[in-house]
Order: structure tokens, then C-alpha cells, then sequence
């Protein structure tokens, strides 16, 4: 169930490179920026899921990353703002930008996130339920396709307005920052970023393995009989709404470990992550990568932002360009993306030069002649 000899191979290399080697062979800064562009990987995989299998095509995953970045953030900030390290405040107590903007008490619903287990458990509920009810109501009336990815998107934006908004309550658009400690732990040392580092590898590897646990299993099977042939599906009797939701689900679950471990490794969340563009950029990881390879995901995230970052240093206003140039290009030249001209160029290739070194087996024993 958990896939092929050649799925585990590639896992396990895949593991190696970013446990191992990238680790060996970067300086901090460049391995903390790594661990940042895994935190995407975590959409991208949910993406394959979500669009590569069940043709649900969603521009507003960055609402799911958001929501479980927020949630981390808020019991960071909370953390971080004791009585005695807000001393100088008028209100002490309470985050600096609710002082900011005259706040003389907590929200209600800030409250809760004074607690990590209720936090670990809201990265992941949050934008599961918001998934579900989003899904629900739309794919229950039948809506998909183009409509669905132009509703993810409109919902996107309605979120980042509404974070901006409301400043008192989220630090508008400077988001949530000044984030320091994890249970009395602080996250900016060099030794924290290098846990850190390896907590969102491990758990990136585990979502990868759960995402082919239900790629291999019947669950997967009948995505992909969704994307192909929905209405066949539907007259066959199976629940076509309750498969999209579910797999929305999880994609949106996949997303929220991501926004909590991208807060815990950069040390702040804003609503610069929650909108259309990053939105659309997670897309383009997945589409990259290739949106039918989990692995091939995982790398498309890691490629496509080293090359952000490496291009932005030099050519910062060309970058939108390229990336829109780079996804029309993968749409047009290889829709299956780089997995896919791996699988058919590349690992023809190995193969026939395996086959060529082999041994030939060794001749037996020659028969006895007859009458010997």
C-alpha cells in the first residue's frame, strides 16, 4: 500500500538528500531557506492528491497554509507576550499590536492557544473543517472544475482582506512576528534551526508516505476514475462529493503542518502567504515537480524557490514574469512536469544500461551425453 519498490527507492534517496546531504553541504542560512521551501513541499504534496489524482484543481491552498501558520503563530505570540516581557505596554499581557490598537483584553478566541496541545491539534483541524465546509457546499452542488478554482481563489483573497482588516486582532499586514520561544525555547538559535530543520524533514517524509498510503490504496483508484470519468463514477453509486471533499480534506491538512512548521522556521506569519499569488505559486510547485509524482512535487517546490530566491537577487521585478512564463511553459511543453520527463527519458535510460552491465547467468552443469 505504501507503493512500489521503485516508490520506496525514491523515497528513501529523497531522504537522504535532504537529511543527509543538503545538511553536509550548506551553511545555516542556505539550510534554513531549504527548510522553508520544504514547508511548501507540504502543499505540493496535497496538490497531487487534491488535482494530480482527483482533479480538483484548488488556487487557494495558500488559505490552508495561512490558517495553520496562524494558528502556530498565535500560541508563539502568546508565548512571547508574558506580563513581565510587556511590562512597558499599557495593557500588559496581551501581543504589541493589540496595545498598538488600543485592545484592553484578549479575544475569546485567542484564549485557547495559551495551550500547545489545542495549537498541534487546530494546525491540522482548523483548515481540515474550513475544508470541509468549503468542499461540502460546493462540490455537493456540483461545482467543479474552473468554477471551483476561481471560488479557492476569490476565498484567498477575501481571507487576506480580511487579515488586513483587521489589525487589532491578526497585525494586519505586518502579520504575527517577534516570535522567539517554544515552551520556554528559543527558536532562533542555530541549534533550534537545525532541529527544526530536521523535525519538517521527518514530518514531510511521514505526509509523503501517507500520501501514497492513499495514491496505492481503493481511495486513489477511485480518484483517479473521478478525474477521468466522474460520471461514470456517479451512476456506478459511489459518493463523487464525499471522495472530492475528502480528498480536499486532506490536501488542506498537508498545508496547515506546512504553514506551522514554515512559522516555526522563519519566525513569523503574514497574510503576504495566504493570498492569490502564493496561492498560484504552490500550484506551480506541483505542476513543475509534476502533479502526478508526490516526490516529483516535493522537488518542484524545492527547485522552483531556490530559483525565486537566486532570481530575485539579481532581477527582483522579473520574477512574477518568469514565473508565469514557467507555468505556461510546463502546461504546454511537459504537463506531466519534471517527474514525468524523468519516467519517460531519463529511467529508460538507467534501465537499459543496468540490463547491458548485468552478468549473464552463469551456464549449468552440461548434460551427459548419451550413453555416457
Amino acid at each position: 500500500m505504501l507503493g512500489t519498490k521503485r516508490d520506496m527507492i525514491g523515497l528513501l534517496l529523497f531522504a537522504v538528500f535532504i537529511l543527509v546531504v543538503l545538511p553536509l553541504g550548506l551553511d545555516l542560512f542556505r539550510l534554513n531557506n531549504i527548510g522553508k521551501y520544504l514547508t511548501y513541499a507540504f502543499v505540493a504534496v496535497g496538490l497531487v492528491l487534491c488535482w494530480g489524482l482527483g482533479g480538483v484543481l484548488s488556487l487557494g491552498q495558500g488559505v490552508f497554509f495561512g490558517l495553520g501558520g496562524y494558528a502556530m503563530a498565535m500560541f508563539l505570540k502568546l508565548e512571547a507576550s508574558s506580563p513581565e516581557a510587556t511590562a512597558i505596554q499599557s495593557t500588559p499581557g496581551i501581543p504589541d499590536f493589540m496595545d498598538w490598537n488600543q485592545l484592553t483584553a484578549l479575544p475569546w478566541f485567542w484564549e485557547p492557544f495559551h495551550n500547545l496541545a489545542f495549537t498541534i491539534i487546530a494546525v491540522v483541524a482548523v483548515p481540515t473543517i474550513f475544508a470541509f465546509f468549503l468542499g461540502t457546499m460546493l462540490f455537493r452542488r456540483r461545482v467543479g472544475g474552473v468554477y471551483f478554482a476561481i471560488i479557492t481563489q476569490a476565498v484567498a483573497s477575501i481571507l487576506t482582506i480580511l487579515i488586513i482588516g483587521q489589525q487589532g486582532l491578526t497585525g494586519g499586514i505586518n502579520g504575527i512576528t517577534d516570535l522567539r520561544t517554544l515552551l520556554g525555547w528559543d527558536i532562533r538559535t542555530d541549534a533550534a534551526k537545525y532541529i527544526l530543520y530536521y523535525v519538517n524533514g521527518g514530518l514531510l517524509i511521514l505526509v509523503i508516505l501517507a500520501a501514497q498510503f492513499i495514491k496505492n490504496g481503493k481511495i486513489g483508484r477511485i480518484l483517479v476514475a473521478l478525474r477521468d470519468k466522474e460520471d461514470r463514477v456517479r451512476f456506478t453509486g459511489y459518493d463523487v462529493a464525499a471522495y472530492k471533499t475528502f480528498v480536499f480534506c486532506i490536501a488542506a491538512a498537508f498545508s496547515g503542518i506546512g504553514g506551522a512548521m514554515f512559522t516555526l522556521q522563519v519566525g513569523f506569519m503574514s497574510p503576504s502567504f495566504v493570498g492569490i499569488v502564493p496561492s498560484i505559486e504552490m500550484v506551480v510547485f506541483c505542476a513543475l515537480g509534476g502533479r502526478l509524482s508526490l516526490l516529483g512535487a516535493a522537488y518542484g517546490a524545492l527547485i522552483v524557490n531556490y530559483a525565486k530566491t537566486s532570481f530575485s537577487e539579481s532581477f527582483p521585478e522579473l520574477w512574477l514574469f518568469a514565473m508565469g512564463a514557467l507555468f505556461i511553459g510546463v502546461v504546454v511543453a511537459f504537463p506531466t512536469g519534471l517527474a514525468g520527463l524523468w519516467q519517460q527519458y531519463v529511467q529508460p535510460l538507467i534501465g537499459r544500461a543496468l540490463t547491458r552491465r548485468s552478468p549473464t547467468a552463469p551456464a549449468g552443469p552440461a548434460a551427459p551425453a548419451p550413453g555416457e
